[in-house]
């Protein structure tokens, strides 16, 4: 079947999204929505110290305030046997040590390490009564110092956040052939360093974080709803924190919205609503605030890198050298340590041959929110830093920045290609995607725009970045080797009904993805149903398979997989139905476009009546076919889905005010098998913005105090819809992934991972006739304007004051 025939609606169809109509007419459930008789509210007093010991905390003029039913401490969760949230990943240092794994509590014992720790929660019965009471807890804090820059935090008079952790290091991560990378530096005609900051974002979806949990009356099995991407991993953490048994916890995940990796990962208010919830008898749910997601959601990104690139004397790599300080924050998150080591370090050779690689990163605990995943995670990060390298070797051997590229691609005739960092590239043809994303962005004619822009006083400038990602997250096996406690598989179960409807759940989660279509599009292609007759359920533990959920790139890849193999598994029992029905061996039954049929005969059966013949297994030969049509299938990646691309972006500059305008991004991306252009295409664009606004706009920033200074978005900046161009992308399909039966790579995160190389690349070269060879992220106009006054010669602080 092919997506050009006549209302088709399978694989590599343009479908508009099923589940768009009930979100736009008002009728999405998310957690907020959910209403249960005589719900408890629940406020969290939240330490307004960065760094502190907890001297008190004085409850009794909260406890006795109106409609007040609990108010809790750490102490009486201590008391309660409730134990410390785990993370699902812990790494090794280079010498084989396990990282440092200080226990964070749910709510604080006697510390408390960043601005926004759970220090106490208040339940009362209205919303209003819960937060007027929480401002009647008094905590007597001694305060301490703080330190908030990875850098400085392993200074030796640094601020120690842990005994556990001497200099706040969590661990010494190291990978790649450093004796390699020596001598090839000793023996390199050219070597480039740069020192880069990769800033910390905030996540800032549209609907803040969100929980009610309810204990059933007699079994006290409980069910708790919350906003996230993998309710199993919550349910297994939750369940821990609790000590009770995994089954004992039912997750519910409805409608979120928005999730971007920083969702999917366990906070402390899972643990103190379903704990409270199960000590008080009764429902009790938190929404956060705006101000609350910006203290204690999880953030991201925060590198200090120092990297350094070996060439010969014709351009070509030699050796790679990369040292970065991560950025923990206070405690070890979810995936924290993970994301900054074994999946950033894993991602260094890029699109490129360089022959040896070596990473070491050094995890370091800070006075600020946790950091864990968000969209790219990890890739983006290191995408920056070898972009960065080129950009300036090129500049460095006066040659053009494609050249340069050119000059390093990965063939297509070298796959698969085993990487010096690990990873082995099963497919890809990088040099064509870069040519086409040259082609589609005009890059040989960009010299005309420029000088048509320097007529009208601005300052234009071209940047190019390409990437490889490794969609998927892991293997369960690589996973484990680095220190995983949790695989990383999916499961899919298919339930067929007498009339041929389908109900298919997974163990992934939508959020925005669209899934309710593409898993639809693909039991389309396999079972040759229309999609209208498919119905995909997900976000319940009691509903769906154990599963992963959906982060990293790895609903199709990984989930659509799974859900390809149920659909082999219902072919062939239908087969052995067929042939029941026609009279015939089931090896020669042919099953194509929703019909089983004879090979070479007219003798056929659709779907429909095999279907309605499972559940009425009259005559049928129970000894060989049960009676039913459902089928279950787990798929466990045997590698990484990588997908890969090149990005161009162009930019103006207006030298007087510093301001950028991005005049034009392209994109070309190998995503593997399409399952659906448009939906594929938002999925990019949405990566496209967030990078944007990560090179652009996006900064979290901290005072020296440990103060969240950016704590709103009066001061934290996202990228709008006027602050965008209109994208052009596209995808090239003839490079599927070879070890996934769809041929499927991720692709929403691949606008996160170039974007931000891509634009600072096109800064700089609108900048590099003055002089300009580095910009920090974000490009904030002022740091633009004042580097530009810098280079003529002019002092910005003169400037300010004359005007």
């Amino acid at each position: 079947m092919t997506a050009t025939r006549p209302n088709y609606q399978g694989i590599g169809a343009p479908l508009r999204r099923r589940e768009d109509h009930r979100f736009l007419t008002g009728n999405g459930r998310f957690v907020a929505d959910i209403e249960f008789p005589g719900a408890l509210h629940c406020a969290i007093v939240r330490s307004p110290h960065a760094h502190a010991r907890i001297r008190k905390v004085d409850i009794s003029t909260a406890r006795a305030a109106p409609g007040v039913a609990a108010v809790f401490t750490g102490a009486d969760m201590a008391a309660d046997g409730m134990a410390p949230m785990r993370p699902m990943w812990a790494v090794r240092s280079r010498d084989g040590s396990p990282m440092a794994e200080p226990p964070r509590f749910a709510l604080a014992r006697d510390m408390v390490r960043h601005v926004g720790e759970p220090v106490a929660v208040v339940i009362a019965e209205t919303l209003a009564q819960a937060m007027d009471a929480a401002e009647r807890v008094a905590v007597d804090y001694e305060t301490l110092p703080a330190v908030t820059d990875a850098r400085a935090a392993r200074a030796e008079s640094a601020p120690m956040l842990h005994k556990s952790a001497p200099g706040n290091v969590c661990f010494r991560w190291a990978r790649g052939d450093e004796a390699a990378v020596r001598t090839a530096f000793q023996s390199a005609a050219h070597t480039v360093a740069i020192d880069l900051v990769n800033n910390r974002l905030i996540g800032a979806a549209i609907e803040p974080r969100a929980l009610i949990a309810l204990a059933e009356p007699g079994t006290g099995r409980l069910t708790l709803y919350t906003s996230t991407q993998a309710p199993h991993h919550i349910r297994r953490q939750v369940t821990e924190q609790l000590g009770i048994p995994e089954s004992a916890l039912r997750i519910i995940s409805p409608d979120v919205g928005g999730g971007f990796g920083y969702k999917g990962k366990l906070y402390p208010e899972e643990g103190i609503i379903a704990w409270a919830a199960r000590r008080l008898h009764r429902p009790a749910r938190w929404v956060a605030t705006r101000a609350e997601s910006f203290l204690a959601d999880n953030q991201a990104r925060d590198h200090l890198t120092h990297a350094e690139l070996a060439l010969d004397a014709e351009g070509h790599f030699l050796a790679l050298r990369v040292d970065t300080s991560a950025n923990l924050g206070a405690y070890v998150s979810t995936f924290g340590a993970a994301i900054p080591s074994a999946i950033y370090s894993a991602l260094f050779a890029g699109g490129y041959r360089t022959p040896a690689i070596s990473v070491e990163v050094t995890g370091v605990f800070t006075n600020t929110t946790p950091t864990d995943a968000f969209r790219g995670a990890g890739r983006p990060e290191a995408c920056y830093v070898l972009e960065r390298l080129a950009d300036e070797a090129a500049r460095k051997l006066g040659l053009d920045r494609a050249e340069i590229r050119r000059r390093n691609l990965i063939p297509a005739s070298a796959m698969p290609y085993k990487t010096p960092i690990g990873p082995t590239y099963d497919c890809g043809d990088f040099p064509k995607i870069f040519a086409r994303a040259l082609e589609v962005a005009g890059y040989d004619s960009f010299a005309q725009r420029r000088a048509e822009a320097a007529r009208r006083g601005k300052l234009r400038g071209i940047g190019i970045a390409c990437y490889v990602e490794s969609s998927g997250v892991a293997p369960s096996r690589f996973a484990g080797i680095n220190g995983a406690r949790v695989g990383f598989y999916e499961a899919a179960s298919i339930r067929v009904e007498p009339d041929g409807a389908i109900r298919a759940a997974l163990g992934t989660h939508n959020h925005g993805q669209g899934h309710a279509t593409t898993f639809a599009q693909i039991l389309s292609s396999r079972l040759g149903v229309a999609v209208e007759k498919i119905d995909v359920v997900e976000g319940d533990t009691d509903a769906v398979p154990h599963g992963t959920g959906t982060f990293g790139s790895r609903s199709i890849a990984v989930g659509g997989c799974a859900l390809d193999r149920a659909a082999d598994k219902i072919v062939a029992k239908g087969k052995l139905i067929a042939a029941h029905l026609l009279e015939a061996s089931a090896g020669d039954v042919d099953f194509a476009d929703g019909t089983f049929a004879i090979a070479g005969t007219d003798r056929r059966v659709s779907f429909e009546a095999v279907a309605q013949a499972a559940y009425v297994p009259h005559n049928f030969p129970l000894e060989t076919v049960e009676p039913g049509l459902q089928e279950t299938a787990v798929y466990d990646p045997p590698s990484f889905a990588f997908s890969n691309g090149a990005h161009v972006c162009e930019v103006e500059i207006d030298p007087e005010t510093g301001r950028i305008e991005v005049a034009g991004f392209w994109g070309v991306d190998d995503v593997g098998t399409v399952i659906n252009p448009m939906i594929v295409e938002g999925q990019i664009h949405g990566g496209l913005a967030l990078g944007i606004g990560q090179a652009l706009f996006e900064n979290c920033v901290y005072d020296g105090s440990g103060q969240l200074v950016a704590g709103s978005f009066m001061d934290y900046a996202i990228a709008r819809a006027d602050d965008l161009p209109e994208f052009v992308t596209e995808c090239d399909e003839s490079q599927p992934c070879t070890h996934n039966p769809l041929g499927a790579k991720g692709c929403g995160e691949a606008g996160s991972i170039g974007a931000p190389a891509a634009l600072v690349s096109a800064a700089l070269d609108a900048l590099g006739g003055l002089g300009v060879t580095d910009l920090a992220m974000p490009l904030t106009p002022e740091q633009v304007w004042r580097r530009i006054a810098e280079a003529r010669g002019k002092s910005p602080s003169l400037l300010l004051r004359a005007s």
